[in-house]
């Protein structure tokens, strides 16, 4: 049996990050496995204190992927700081089958233990499933094939998918939709089902993936999702038959406080634009949008959030105008309302329209708008000077339909200029304003990831570290 030990942030188990972001998609089958071991799939096991279930969950998978799967496969038996025979049983595993493969952490964690292994793995499709096999093992060819085809970059088993057959209690299927209905509220989350015990990942992604994910617990699972969707990373969802474990030791309480407030955590790290995604970026080329004749790259993007955001601004803008003409005359009253909507128009642009995060160049966007602002205020203005010189009996009706096509025709303007000028160098969508240096954030080196593959020469998993 092997120890691992658990990597620290910001770094993978074979070196420091880089600033390259992913490789393009290529399919696995081509190459087969790894180069030593001719393993293509590593399926993780981890435990705590599971001495009874754990040997009859690894001959059944053994058995399962021995007479079933087209690819060379290894089970990882994480053991993560049991105090009962578990080690033990594990060892003997190990010992019986070429296959298992046992490895012990000292400290327990669900996302300590596959943050562990997974780094330390040389296979190229990394997959994960519950020591109670509660999700039925003929979805994992379906789980593990569009990572192999190159296809997807994660796969997850969801209980809540249609096609989907579960058998559970009423209180844990309550919880659960909780949850996924929080996630898509307070994270947009659009995955379906974040805790089902049943997960794969390509192995080149989670180098750059898991030096991001800061929970060891339950919510690592959750963390790695959302991280992975906010990057633009394809999850694959697969529906599963599951039965529930009615022996199960999770502490639902304390486990479901442990998550809100991981997604406190992340929601605020979203936020604030402190978490950089653009590591985990695919090459230009890879998404075939890239390659859409006559589109500008992120246009049709950027064009649909404009758009959005321009509507609201236009109904603010209009509606601040109708308050403020009770007491004052046309020009101030669109002065003003104009004014005051440029703010919170230019920061949900910077924010959602051209994906800025962070502080940095606020000021500046900013200042630049108000720049954009005089020349929508001189557009407007000028039409309602237009119309009042046309005629002195103007009615407010006449007032807003004049402002309302002036207003369109300044938005054309200001969104040229967005694009154009203010946020130029965001033009594909990218966030390099708000990027760590790349001493500081990135994927994997080519040399890091060479060292990854040498991490034993004697065993197909070694230290961590």
């Amino acid at each position: 049996m092997k120890t691992l030990t658990f990597p620290p942030a910001g770094a993978t188990a074979s070196g420091p990050l880089g600033a390259s972001g992913l490789p393009a998609r290529v399919p696995l089958a081509a190459n087969g496995g790894s180069p030593r071991t001719g393993t293509l799939l590593d399926v993780v096991i981890p435990v705590h204190n599971e001495e009874a279930g754990l040997e009859p969950c690894v001959r059944r998978l053994h058995t399962y992927l021995t007479d079933t799967f087209p690819y060379g496969f290894r089970i990882t038996i994480a053991d993560n700081a049991s105090t009962d025979r578990t080690a033990l049983v594990a060892r003997a595993l190990e010992n019986e089958y070429d296959e298992v493969t046992a490895v012990r952490l000292e400290a327990k964690g669900r996302g300590r233990a596959l943050h562990a292994v997974w780094s330390a793995s040389d296979a190229p499709v990394l997959a994960y499933m519950d020591v109670d096999l509660s999700t039925g093992l003929n979805a994992l060819l379906p789980l593990v094939a569009p990572l192999v085809s190159g296809h997807s970059d994660l796969a997850i088993g969801s209980r809540l998918a249609g096609g989907s057959r579960v058998v559970r209690g009423g209180k844990r299927e309550f919880i659960s939709r909780a949850y996924n209905l929080i996630l898509r509220g307070s994270l947009h989350a659009r995955f379906s089902d974040a805790q089902c015990g049943f997960k794969a990942i390509r192995a080149d992604v989670a180098r750059s993936l898991l030096p991001l994910v800061e929970d060891t617990g339950w919510f690592f699972d959750t963390e790695m999702l959302v991280l992975a969707e906010r990057a633009g990373l394809r999850i694959h969802e697969v529906p599963v038959d599951w039965v529930d474990d009615p022996d199960s030791r999770v502490h639902i309480v304390r486990t479901a406080a442990d998550d809100l407030k991981g997604v406190w955590r992340m929601g605020r790290g979203l936020a604030a634009g402190a978490l950089p995604l653009d590591r985990l970026r695919r090459p230009f080329g890879d998404d075939p949008r890239d390659h859409a004749a006559g589109v500008p790259a992120g246009l049709a993007r950027q064009l649909a959030g404009f758009a959005v955001i321009g509507g609201l601004s236009t109904v603010a803008t209009l509606a601040l105008f109708t308050l403020l003409r009770h007491g004052t005359g046309p020009q101030t009253a669109n002065a003003l309302s104009l004014l005051v909507c440029t703010f919170f128009n230019t920061a949900a642009n910077r924010r959602f329209t051209f994906r800025v995060r962070g502080r940095d160049r606020a000021v500046r966007h900013q200042a630049q708008g108000l720049v954009v602002f005089a020349i929508g205020l001189v557009m407007t203005s000028g039409s309602l000077a237009a119309l009042h010189l046309a005629s002195h009996d103007v009615s407010r009706t006449a007032e807003l339909t004049v402002l309302i096509a002036a207003n369109l025709a300044a938005t054309a303007v200001r969104f040229l200029l967005f694009r154009a000028w203010v946020f130029s160098d965001q033009r594909d969508g990218s966030t390099a304003g708000s990027a760590p240096s790349a001493e500081a954030a990135g994927s994997p080196s080519a040399e890091a990831t060479d060292s990854l593959s040498a991490v034993s020469a004697n065993s197909p998993m070694g230290q961590a570290r």
